[in-house]
Formats: structure tokens, sequence, C-alpha cells
């Protein structure tokens, strides 16, 4: 790794998400541009191994061609109250919102008022999906669907309602909603399975864990499943590689969840990689951070050595 140079870095989450509350990781500094490696703190190295690819790639290579010049995107909503969630869409701008449920600390009614608050703020004609990180089992899966999609009026989709392909399956068969597949395709060793199981509708791909925007362009084209491009809550320089897989799909029928940066308090780079009306610009390179703000979300020093010890780690493991 004696080409790249590595900054750690910690930015505060602007509410709760997924358990985080402060998101890491490390930018690459590499020949060609920077990359960004921040796989999720419980992963393994394997699992982590796709993360330090992509980011390897955007620091070292170059990306594909792009066939479109920008990006529609939904904001995201997290498990908030409905007021908190009305006033996020509200002011987004975006015409498409995903919505956290079936968080621990929420239940079923509370999911469908946020909803419903979500549909209020859209009004009729904005799409509205729900992500629920595999927490339920079929038949609860199935039970919630139908509620949500009545707070709704009408989903686009339900992503991950179940952790397995099967259960995935045999829900896409029960309910009358688009189902999507993330956690199945970004930690399965074979993202493909889940198209060859008909076990979804749509695919949502992350760049990070399928390692680079090359990498996940073949995934997309191989599975035959419309895809939309979601981000893991990176920095502008990590979203960027996400942008340039969405601006080089051959289709994009759906908003990509790639309007993340506000979810995050702060960034490193003075222009964020933040949506206007709905929609982002595909970059031919990540946007390179500002050495002022990289000082201002500098990890302090034990952080910085755990991620350094950690990025050492996976990159042994090839890329």
């Amino acid at each position: 790794m004696h080409e790249i140079e590595p900054h750690v870095y910690a930015i505060r989450m602007r509410n709760r998400f997924r358990g985080i509350e402060v998101r890491e990781g490390v930018l690459l500094r590499g020949k060609t541009g920077w990359g960004e490696f921040c796989a999720f703190g419980n992963y393994s190295v394997a699992e982590s191994a796709p993360w330090f690819s992509c980011a390897y790639e955007s620091a070292m290579a170059d990306w594909p061609e792009p066939v479109r010049e920008r990006i529609p995107v939904n904001c995201t909503v997290p498990a908030v109250s409905p007021e908190r969630a009305y006033e996020i869409v509200t002011t987004s701008g975006c015409h498409t919102a995903k919505v956290k449920v079936a968080d621990p600390r929420s239940s079923i009614v509370e999911d469908c008022d946020r909803v419903a608050a979500v549909r209020d703020a859209l009004g009729g004609s904005g799409g509205i999906r729900v992500d629920a990180n595999g927490a339920w089992d079929v038949d609860d899966a199935v039970v919630a669907i139908g509620e949500l999609d009545r707070a709704a009026k009408g989903l686009e989709y339900v992503e991950q309602p179940c952790p397995s392909v099967e259960e995935l399956a045999a829900v896409r068969r029960k309910a009358d909603v688009r189902v999507a597949a993330d956690e199945s395709i970004r930690l399965a060793e074979d993202p493909l399975r889940v198209a060859v199981a008909g076990a979804a509708d749509v695919a949502v791909l992350k760049v990070a864990p399928l390692g680079g925007v090359h990498r996940a362009l073949r995934v997309a084209e191989a599975c035959g499943l419309p895809c939309v491009v979601s981000s893991a809550v990176e920095t502008s320089v990590g979203l960027a590689a996400g942008l340039a897989l969405a601006g080089a799909l051959p289709g994009l029928e759906f908003a990509c969840g790639l309007g993340t940066t506000s979810l995050l308090t702060g960034d490193v780079v003075p222009d964020s990689l933040s949506a206007v009306d709905g929609w982002l610009p595909v970059p031919r390179r990540a946007p390179a951070p500002d050495p002022a703000l990289l000082r201002r979300y500098a990890a302090d020093p034990a952080t910085g050595e755990r991620w350094l010890s950690r990025l050492s780690q996976v990159a042994a493991a090839g890329v």
C-alpha cells in the first residue's frame, strides 16, 4: 500500500442510523485520485475486502464511461417521528423517499404513521419505498407490507423484508408489492443467486460491497433485474463511486439511494454531493477532500490506529 496515502475520518450522524452514531472510515489518495474504505465495524476481513477493492479502484484506476449526466435520487428517512419524517422529505427536494421500518425501537403502528407522514409530504405522485433490513419472518413481512402499503397509498417496493433468499422468494409469492434485495446481494458469496431463485423484483446495488464500479456493473448486467444503486452512508468521496455506477447502468428505472450526505453532520469536501431538486450529477472522478476539512474531521489517535490496522489487514487479503 506504499502508493496510497490514508486519512482516517470520523463524522457524526444527524440521526442514529442502523445503530451508527458516528460514521468512520479511511480516505485513500492514489495515483488517479481518491477512494474511500468504510466497511462497517462488524464486518470480517473477508467481508471488508471488496470495500477496499472499491476504494483502490477509485484511487488508482478509471471508472466506466457514463451514459447519463445526472441521477434521480431518493431522500432517506430514518426511524424518526412523523413530524421529523415530514420535515426531512419536504426539505430534501426529492420526489422519492426511502423509509426505514422494523427498527427495534419502533412498532408497526409507528412505522405506518411515519410512512403516512411521508406520503403527506410527497403528495400523491411521489414514490415511497420501505427498508426492513431483514427484520421480519415471512408471515410478519406479509402482514407488515400490507399495512405499510395502505399507509403509503401504494409502495414502490419493500427492501429486504427477510434475511434469506428463500424467505424473500416466499414473500414475493405472497405479497402484492415488489420485493427488492439488498443484503442478500451485497453479503452473498453469489450475488446472482437472488435472481436465479426468483427472490426479488429489484436489485439494490451498493458499489463498495460489490468490489467497485466495474465489478458492480457486471453484477447488474448479469442479474437481469432493474437496479437501484444505494450508498453505504459514505462521504462525498465514496458516494462518487455509487454515482459512477448509476451513471454507467444501461437502464435506470427507479430513483437511487445516493442522496445520503444529508445524513452526516459534515463532509470532507466543500461542495458536498447533495441532491438539488432530487438529482445528483455523475462525476468522472471522486472529489478531492479539502485539507482543512480533513483536519476538522480527523479521527482521534486511537480510532485512527484501529482503522489503519484494519486497512492493512484487509489490503493484505488482496484486491
